[in-house]
């Protein structure tokens, strides 16, 4: 391989670490315009392992953008990263897999008193991203997210 390719591998590498980065940021912050753009034009998410829905990238943000509503305060982590890039004879490909996983805890919101809100939903797991390079850089393709655990608390688990 020549330090040429090994650059845009690392530069390929760092451009899809920025792009899950942003997935965890846009769905914590709520910004819906954010996540939508980390798709391809066909991309897809697949919420059902976790009690959710699969569908078009924007189907799913609305989804996401109403049921996250119940939880202001939202903060995942997206750690673990094993990352493999399409190997063309040596040469770096337009598609890539990462697995990943996931700790997500999400509260209902402050308590009124200043002090900061406990979680009353928390879930780990794993991500499935599938990524494609486009005119505008790498996207996602699909997304799947495989809840392995929760716990709640709080009102949710008195349900």
């Amino acid at each position: 391989m020549t330090q040429r390719v090994d650059l845009g591998t690392l530069l390929d590498r760092l451009a899809i670490d920025e792009l899950i980065t942003g997935y965890a940021a846009a769905v914590d912050d709520g910004n819906w315009t954010a996540y939508r753009a980390l798709f391809a034009v066909d991309g897809r998410a697949d919420y059902r392992p976790a009690g959710g829905i699969e569908g078009p990238a924007e189907e799913v943000a609305h989804w996401l953008e109403e049921t996250m509503r119940l939880f202001p305060v939202r903060q995942h982590l997206i750690t673990n990263r094993l990352l493999t890039l399409q190997d063309l004879g040596g040469y770096p490909g337009d598609r890539a897999e990462l697995r990943a996983d996931y700790l997500n805890p999400m509260c209902f919101g402050a308590d009124g008193d200043g002090t900061p809100p406990a979680p009353g939903f928390e879930s780990g797991g794993r991500y499935a991203f599938s990524l494609v390079r486009t005119d505008t850089g790498w996207r996602l393709r699909s997304v799947t997210v495989h809840e392995k655990w929760r716990r709640v608390s709080g009102a949710l688990a008195g349900a």
